[in-house]
């Protein structure tokens, strides 16, 4: 077994050696005025631990940053530490079993104070806070401990070999925070601390001078920013909400704004808003799938919230795998990509596509196959008696609650689902939730993905860097969203098999890049084809949008696509 392959391969990709992206554009610091932000779904937070929606995360990596990011290409960089800690530099131990990073000298945080290693060390313990209900809990897998060394030295021990141990502090998920402001936000009290979760103190270059949620964010740059002369732009308007069309059209045809994210649209509208001459599409493809997620818990509202969190009340439908993959079989990948995507979307049936090492041989899924869905749903007992065209069983009708978020691709995926599944005598009832309220991390609301108070939803995710460990790994028992972790926890389909940990735990220590495809292929089979949990349905592209006057915009399919906006800069007219 190499241990120390991946670790290797890292030094060879260029690990340790810092990047710039400036563009040869340089001047003061604020020169060229306000950026103007639109994001369709609207951060609620700007806390990453408490909130796993991409427009939370990525609204707040322009005011806390990681220790190190992944570039375009997926290769590592530093930020906030000196260099990528490796097995060649020695920032990894030679048994794997711990990897020691070192902060640059002179980091301030925006309100002046030092940046030191006891900030990182408190970050871990942040979010290892069993109460606290961390969401980005699986980026600490295996951790036992982190250790100030002195003021610039931190170092993170695992229980075992960590072949890949860029999980803690590393990629926009993974942010560093200030200790003095979150003093008092630990565990339960994390959710409380509204000041703090709204306005971060950072290291990034922006800082937050007005919050309201699920609307509007207003920054200005930091004076304490590391780099002299930057950021370009003196101010930030970051608008949130509305729907993918009115975003792309603020950019590209009225010049409203300066970026749309995530232009989750048809290629025609597209292209035809790009004829506005505001604008231009930016695409890159990484490892970001649409798919369907099935809930094993029954989410009546007549059991309490603790029954409804767990499998200890199984779904009455979708507790039968049949039954899920019958519902998988019966969907057109095919013509869910021709309508919502064109040539940025691919029909998928794994939940890892990319990169090439992890993504299984699994192509079942990709043609449809209503006469095996039918059969299927004989099989498990679900027939149509009172001949209405919807089955039943033991009394109940084969019916289902299948939500998303609001956008007008994700309607449409839905109309067309509904209408697969009718063929196969399922009913569908359809439900669409604003983004901001679906994704957000409010405990209070019924309506976050996290709680997945319906039998069906639909939205799409991925994982930062190259490497899917812990991705995977957020499928791990006892990883649910419940009510004692705050409704936090990334496992929302309750999914739970020991054999399925086991592997997680496999992978942890597994170094050879062979075997570890091998054994993330397999993982990705047991959620997918295997079980049918988790049903992808497209590899899509990340397809976004700046202004022709925007320079140093490189688009990140690999970790926050904001993550370097102290680049950005005004071009000439």
């Amino acid at each position: 077994m190499k241990l120390k392959s991946l670790l290797l391969a890292a030094t060879a990709m260029g690990a340790m050696a810092p990047m710039a992206y400036a563009d040869g554009h340089e001047g003061e610091r604020g020169r060229d005025g306000e950026v103007r932000i639109i994001y369709w779904q609207a951060p609620s937070i700007l806390n990453p631990y408490l909130s796993g929606g991409t427009k939370d995360i990525e609204s707040s990596s322009l005011v806390i940053e990681p220790l190190g990011r992944y570039d375009p290409d997926g290769n590592p960089v530093p930020f906030l530490a000196q260099e990528i800690p490796t097995v060649g530099n020695g920032g990894v131990s030679e048994d794997l079993t711990s990897i020691t990073w070192k902060l640059k000298e002179g980091l301030k945080w925006s309100d002046g104070t030092p940046v030191t290693s006891a900030d990182v060390k408190f970050t871990a313990e942040y979010c290892m806070d069993p109460e606290g209900g961390c969401a980005q809990g699986a980026k600490f897998d295996g951790v036992t401990s982190v250790e100030a060394l002195d003021d610039l030295t931190i170092k993170v021990t695992f229980d075992q070999p960590k072949p890949n141990p860029y999980g803690p502090f590393m990629g926009g998920q993974s942010p560093i925070i200030q200790a003095a402001q979150f003093a008092d936000c630990m565990g339960a009290r994390a959710p409380e601390c509204t000041d703090a979760n709204f306005g971060p103190i950072g290291t990034g270059p922006f800082v937050v001078t007005d919050f309201k949620p699920n609307d509007v964010i207003t920054m200005v740059a930091n004076e304490n920013y590391r780099e002299a002369g930057k950021p370009a732009f003196a101010s930030v308007t970051f608008k949130g909400g509305g729907s993918a069309e009115a975003s792309g059209r603020a950019v590209m045809e009225t010049g409203e704004f300066d970026y749309a994210w995530n232009l989750q649209l048809a290629p025609d509208v597209i292209a035809k808003m790009a004829e506005g001459g505001k604008g231009v599409p930016v695409s890159a493809f990484g490892a970001l799938v649409e798919r369907l997620e099935m809930n094993l818990t029954n989410p009546s509202p007549d059991l309490p919230p603790e029954t409804r969190a767990t499998v200890a009340e199984p779904h009455p439908i979708l507790s039968d795998g049949r039954v899920r993959k019958a519902l998988s079989i019966a969907i057109d990948r095919e013509l869910l990509v021709e309508v919502g995507y064109g040539d940025a979307g691919r029909p998928t049936c794994n939940l890892v596509p990319a990169p090439a090492i992890y993504a299984s041989d699994n192509t079942e899924c990709l043609t449809q196959d209503l006469d095996g869905a039918r059969a299927l749903l004989d099989e498990a007992g679900w027939t149509d008696t009172d001949g209405d065209g919807i089955r039943d069983k033991d009394g109940m009708k084969l019916s289902l609650l299948y939500q998303t978020s609001t956008n007008a691709v994700r309607q449409d995926f839905q109309a067309l689902i509904k209408q697969s599944w009718s063929e196969i005598g399922v009913e569908t009832e359809l439900r669409n939730l604003d983004g901001s309220v679906f994704f957000g991390g409010d405990p209070g609301s019924p309506d976050t993905f996290q709680k997945f108070y319906a039998d069906v939803e639909m939205y799409a995710n991925v994982f930062d860097g190259t490497d899917p460990q812990a991705y995977l790994a957020a499928y791990r028992c006892g990883n649910e969203p419940k009510p004692d972790s705050q409704w936090q926890g990334e496992n929302i389909n309750r999914f739970c098999d020991p054999e399925y940990d086991a592997l997680i735990d496999k992978l942890a220590t597994t170094g050879d890049l062979e075997e570890r495809g091998k054994i993330a292929r397999k993982m990705n089979d047991m959620l997918t084809k295997e079980s049918n949990t988790i049903v992808p349905l497209v590899d899509r592209g990340r397809v976004s949008g700046h202004a022709v006057t925007l320079g140093g915009v490189r688009l990140n399919v690999f970790d926050s696509e904001l993550w370097n906006v102290a680049d950005w800069y005004r071009k000439g007219e």
